[in-house]
């Protein structure tokens, strides 16, 4: 069966990561999984994954003719690559089929941001699937977790949790994020970002 492209989640596996800012990119496609029953037409189903090392499903998506794979990689955050570069080279999708989900901290929790291609910011599942694939370009879909205020306490925030003032943010990016990747699976990357990318969710307040 010929794939739309590959939606990816990065994250950590195990309980004792769940919930944990560097698990937004699982906690994203878990958002979608518990949308998609709602709308015409889309349904999501599991596939074994075991080969690539990871969880893996194929997803119909309203306004795709073709299904979309999706994966969670269990490889741990910073071998991503290890499971992204053979599940992509088994179904023969380019990079430009591609749209991984992640935490970004340069974005405040509450906000989304797709883009293609450009530099990995010091994240290791991104740096890790560039140096499998030997390419940049591909999607990202970006989901804020802000920065910590001690800029060396960098690997405790990101595996630590949202705060309880911070969870309403989360949970509203994580609809957003939702909303973006059905957008970019029905209308294409172009007006995914041009409708999300500049937009505020009803919760967020900008402290800058």
């Amino acid at each position: 069966m010929d794939f739309n492209g590959l939606l990816v989640g990065l994250g950590n596996p195990g309980a004792q990561y769940q919930g944990t800012r560097h698990n937004m990119g699982f906690m994203a496609l878990e958002a979608l999984f518990e949308e998609l029953p709602r709308l015409a037409g889309a349904s999501v189903e599991p596939l074994s994954g075991a080969k690539f090392q990871c969880r893996l499903w194929r997803c119909f998506l309203p306004g795709s003719r073709m299904p979309w794979l999706a994966a969670m990689p269990q490889t741990f955050m910073n071998l991503s690559g290890d499971s992204v570069q053979p599940l992509m080279s088994w179904y023969k999708l380019s990079p430009q089929k591609l749209l991984v989900i992640h935490d970004e901290l340069d974005l405040a929790p509450g906000r989304i941001k797709l883009k293609s291609g450009g530099g990995i910011a010091g994240h290791n599942g991104l740096k890790s699937i560039v140096q499998r694939l030997g390419t940049q370009d591909f999607y990202r879909l970006r989901i804020g977790v802000g920065r910590p205020p001690d800029k060396d306490n960098v690997i405790s925030w990101v595996l630590g949790r949202f705060p309880s003032a911070e969870k309403v943010l989360a949970e509203a990016s994580l609809k957003e994020a939702t909303e973006a990747v059905l957008c970019f699976a029905a209308c294409g990357p172009a007006k995914a970002a041009n409708q999300y990318n500049g937009r505020k969710s009803p919760v967020f307040q900008d402290k800058n």
